[in-house]
């Protein structure tokens, strides 16, 4: 993808039926700078129903014809670019409910934008949450964002990474049961998770990053009496990593490795990755540090992909209260990443 800080940002709409397009419409509310060059790729009367709920007249949705007109769009409005082969009543959703129409159209919008993104039209995505039953009852062959990105950008191995201004965690398993994910512990994908946070770290101004490995059992294992998948599984791979030029140290006990690597005014972190074998080990620090500024990324794409660091939220979908600020960050990170690439 060409590397351009002045090409525009595609923003997915998500879950038509959840938080997205509210949090999406409030990005563009006053003269925001995140919102200068991005657009929304979705459905124009989602969006206008979402933008309704920020205030009745105060937030026009603009329709617009191709990725390049959102350069040139005026503040205080939403540029959307409608998506191609949305269902004609998505509109008719119902808010805070499962439905395969939204199911279909996230889909549909994270396809078009993959392929905006291959083709070098736009700096980055973000994307806007889904919900997985949703996809599944659309017939939707994958679970999350990553998945579908993956196979739709040329299959190469991808890892999920959550971050803030004080922890980045990368994963080596993510949608799958607990049981399978122990499986999917294997040498090479935690062998190849780490050089995938090695290369990735470049973009986040970290050359030579360090790279903490947490355990998969209590204590790491306590020298085999809790399990030898460290001994037998991560150890070795870390000892390849490590000949292969990169600075990882583990495997380290995953009830303290994180509170070793956050980084606060008052506590520089001892490392500035940490590596977690399952999706809870990695996504419970980041999210009880707050929800508000994590941020997820989508390492060893072709692009850059970043989203907020919640789900569609049922529970609040069409109130108007939901808060954008996780979205804000995801779409700073973007930028900042793609120009870094």
């Amino acid at each position: 993808m060409p590397e351009s800080p002045g090409l525009p940002l595609v923003l997915t709409m998500g879950d038509a039926c959840g938080i997205g397009p509210e949090i999406l419409a409030k990005v563009f509310l006053g003269a925001r700078p995140e919102a200068r060059g991005a657009f929304v790729l979705g459905d124009l009367a989602v969006m206008r129903r979402a933008a309704a709920l920020c205030g009745e007249g105060l937030l026009p949705v603009a329709q617009i014809e191709g990725p390049a007109d959102a350069l040139c769009c005026p503040p205080g409005c939403v540029p959307v670019l409608p998506a191609a082969g949305l269902p004609p009543d998505l509109a008719d959703a119902p808010m805070g409910k499962v439905d395969a129409r939204a199911g279909a159209a996230a889909a549909a919008c994270i396809r078009q934008a993959a392929d905006m993104a291959l083709a070098g039209k736009v700096a980055a995505i973000v994307t806007a949450p889904i919900h997985k039953e949703a996809l599944a009852a659309a017939g939707v062959a994958f679970p999350g964002h990553t998945e579908m990105l993956q196979a739709w950008s040329g299959g190469a191995p991808v890892r999920m990474m959550l971050a803030n201004d004080e922890l980045r965690t990368v994963l080596v398993t993510i949608h799958v049961s607990l049981r399978r994910a122990i499986d999917l512990v294997t040498f090479d994908a935690v062998l190849d998770t780490l050089r995938i946070a090695h290369r990735a770290a470049a973009a986040f101004s970290l050359a030579t990053p360090r790279i903490a490995v947490a355990g998969l059992n209590p204590h790491a294992g306590e020298g085999g009496l809790f399990g030898d998948e460290e001994s037998r599984i991560i150890a070795p791979a870390i000892a390849a990593a490590r000949a292969d030029g990169i600075d990882a140290l583990g495997p380290l006990a995953p009830d303290t490795v994180f509170m070793r690597a956050r980084h606060t005014a008052a506590h520089p972190g001892e490392f500035d990755l940490v590596v977690a074998m399952t999706h809870d080990h990695a996504l419970i620090p980041i999210k009880y540090l707050g929800i508000a500024d994590g941020v997820n990324v989508t390492l060893g794409l072709p692009f850059v992909r970043t989203s907020p660091d919640h789900g569609t939220a049922f529970d609040i979908a069409g109130r108007g209260t939901a808060d954008p600020a996780s979205l804000l960050a995801a779409m700073r990170m973007a930028r900042k990443t793609s120009v870094n690439r």
